[in-house]
């Protein structure tokens, strides 16, 4: 791995906060990295204006204006590669995509649910925590992994557990687990960026 910062990309689809999270944990010495590259699914995403507020490089490309799949993962991942990205993070990312092979076990994603549970299609916002507290589980939490080509899918890296209180809303619920999100994504970019990340099939070893 580079000695130099880690050059990242993002792709989102909504708010960015999880980009907003990663550029104050650079801004805070936390993370050797820099975000050189946001992309954006969707041209009336609130994620746009944050991330030219704080002059963060970005596009717009819409899955809309792609007759597929295919072709609105070239799109993305060329410009991915433009900006010589070493790490693609999904950061509230909606849309399917096709991840080339140069950029396999270099995309991650952070799922607001431990997977295998609560996840795939249909699951994101407030509706993993929903269907959370529907069915009564006690614990929740996130995680990340490396994305391969389904929704919540491939090699799981880390982990985090948050409680279920009673009385949680999807809303306060939703609030804890992104503050476990805001430690343990950087904590998976940190170990991508020392090499101590080993995938095995569909296994995450971190080495010592």
């Amino acid at each position: 791995m580079p000695e130099r910062p880690i050059k990242l990309g993002a792709l989102i689809s909504g708010g960015g906060r999880t980009v907003l999270n990663i550029v104050d944990e650079i801004a805070a010495g936390r993370l050797n990295a820099e975000v050189v590259s946001v992309i954006a699914s969707r041209a009336d995403c609130a994620g746009i204006g944050r991330a030219e507020q704080i002059g963060l490089p970005l596009a717009v490309v819409s899955r809309k204006e792609f007759a597929d799949v295919g072709q609105f993962s070239s799109a993305v991942f060329d410009q991915l590669r433009a900006a010589e990205v070493d790490l693609v993070l999904f950061a509230g990312f909606l849309s399917l995509i096709e991840i080339p092979d140069d950029f396999v076990h270099r995309v991650m994603n952070i799922h607001p649910a431990l997977i295998p549970s609560f996840c795939g299609p249909g699951y994101f916002g407030s509706k993993v925590h929903e269907a959370v507290l529907q069915r009564g589980a006690k614990v929740s939490g996130c995680t990340v992994h490396f994305a391969d080509n389904q929704y919540d899918h491939g090699p799981i890296i880390l982990q985090r557990c948050v409680d279920v209180a009673q009385g949680d809303t999807a809303d306060t619920l939703a609030a804890r687990v992104f503050e476990a999100e805001c430690e343990a994504y950087p904590e998976a970019i940190r170990l991508f960026a020392s090499g101590r990340l080993e995938v095995d099939g569909s296994v995450v070893r971190i080495r010592d």
